[in-house]
């Protein structure tokens, strides 16, 4: 399959030089996000892409394919043909994935063309139901040494950054909250407003609203410094669990291997464009994100690396994929 793409790639590069570019996008394309709608990764995408539309003038569209910890929809993307209308949007989940599976379906490392980068995020907010009895994280602290009673927490799924950000927790807190795993973000915050479980963590813009409204309380920020969008929330590291902080996430474009370089190029530059765009700039701005480009080069080097270190967590951690 990956020999047949790479001759299909190359027929296209070497059979009509220039030509590639020039007609790119002749019908619309699709973007495949392995997580449902509604979370993060999903209204990260939808931004973007939809401002990348406006510049296209042709219909883009967004594919979730929610399930297996996004493996569902990056298995999709990489045995798909290598001619720019199958993309796949990825975010921190694609590399914590990846992290703990120990057979994949695919070579991620060759069977994916990369693509950019656009942006990156805040840290996690440690979110519970409004009627959750603790205010405070020393509060939940405090609940979560009963072992007869565990605190749950709901995650997108085994080997998501949420995953990976709760055991981290209970490494460093000395408690163990209990993970019940999701189909994406979206289930997982159904699930705490029907206090199916006790907490999650949240990562905004996905479900922010839910804060605003009341039917979620924010009980710490994981970041190093107190977020401005909730400058009266404390971090975790505050609030009785020192030195313990994460990495905002982020947002990028891959594509199947061989995708031929005038196409990547192409949609490099209009990823550029779309978040530089004044709209879009707005939208990271309220939702806690930035614009982050990186080139195609760069960001490969990036994931690869990001799969290395959260390889390194999931051992100290004991994370394994089912």
């Amino acid at each position: 399959m990956y020999l047949l793409k790479r001759l299909f790639a190359l027929i296209l590069v070497f059979g009509a030089p220039g030509a590639v570019a020039q007609g790119y996008p002749a019908k619309p394309i699709r973007f495949v996000v392995g997580f449902a709608p509604g979370g993060s990764a999903d209204v990260m995408a939808r931004a973007v892409v939809t401002q990348m539309q406006r510049q296209f003038g042709t219909t883009l569209v967004i594919d979730n394919r929610p399930g297996a910890g996004g493996m569902i929809g990056y298995d999709l993307v990489a045995k798909a043909d290598p001619d720019g209308y199958t993309l796949l949007c990825v975010s921190s989940s694609f590399v914590t994935s990846i992290a703990v599976y120990n057979k994949l379906p695919f070579d991620y490392k060759k069977d994916f063309t990369s693509v950019a980068q656009f942006a990156s995020g805040t840290a996690n907010l440690m979110v519970v139901n409004a009627s959750f009895p603790g205010n405070t994280l020393k509060e939940l602290l405090e609940l979560a040494k009963n072992k007869d009673k565990p605190v749950t927490y709901g995650s997108p799924g085994i080997g998501s950054v949420q995953h990976f950000v709760g055991e981290m927790f209970n490494m460093h807190a000395g408690v163990k909250l209990l993970h019940i795993p999701y189909k994406g973000q979206a289930p997982a915050l159904t699930a705490l407003l029907g206090n199916e479980v006790q907490l999650t963590f949240l990562q905004p813009p996905g479900g922010f609203d839910l804060v605003k409204n009341g039917k979620l309380k924010v009980i710490a920020y994981l970041g190093a410094a107190r977020w401005p969008a909730l400058p009266n929330v404390p971090t975790a590291a505050e609030s009785g669990v020192p030195d313990f902080q994460i990495k905002g996430p982020f947002e990028g474009i891959l594509g199947p291997a061989g995708l031929p370089k005038a196409i990547v190029t192409r949609l490099h530059a209009e990823i550029r464009k779309a978040i530089e765009a004044p709209q879009l700039k707005a939208f990271f701005a309220a939702s806690g994100w930035e614009a982050d480009p990186r080139g195609p080069e760069e960001f490969r080097k990036f994931l690869v690396d990001e799969v290395d270190r959260y390889r390194q967590i999931a051992r100290a951690a004991n994370i394994k994929s089912e």
